[in-house]
């Protein structure tokens, strides 16, 4: 995407964040690899797919009203012990008009790590961005970051 369209957070996404007594680097192995990002992504959903390197494909899905409904797309970040960000979309007929982004960034702070996820774009689906803004900023939780914290700092 030559817009970086992707990787600039705009004024509408939702934020979580963790400290993570650990450098950048030891946080980045829980990155290097399906089973490892699956112990921690894949909580609340099921992670089906995520390859780790940049136009790999992510597969997630949520049971919602009692059906399974799919949603992810390609990475177009990973930059090794820094960020990793990935399309979002639903699959049809679920679908947005454009994906939405998740971002994970890791910053050197203190002798720790700030892990900090976002989902950003949301300005990108017009009319829809406050319902879909309000709805993810209410169902978002830190769960998966206090796996990967468990995980990094043992």
């Amino acid at each position: 995407m030559g817009d970086n369209v992707a990787t600039e957070i705009g004024r509408l996404y939702v934020r979580r964040s963790i400290l993570i007594e650990a450098g950048p680097e030891r946080v980045w192995e829980e990155f290097s690899s399906f089973d490892r990002i699956a112990a921690w992504l894949g909580l609340g959903h099921v992670l089906h797919s995520f390859q780790p390197r940049v136009r790999g494909k992510v597969e997630m899905s949520v049971e919602i009203d009692g059906e399974r409904r799919h949603y992810g797309g390609s990475v177009l970040v990973f930059d090794h012990a820094r960020e990793v960000t990935f399309e979002n979309n639903w699959q049809e007929p679920y679908s947005w008009p454009v994906p939405t982004f998740w971002t994970i960034r890791l910053t050197p702070l203190y002798d720790a790590t700030l892990v900090e996820l976002f989902h950003h774009g949301f300005e990108r689906l017009g009319k829809a961005a406050a319902d879909n803004l309000q709805g993810y900023e209410e169902g978002w939780d830190v769960k998966h970051l206090k796996a990967l914290r468990s995980l990094v700092e043992g």
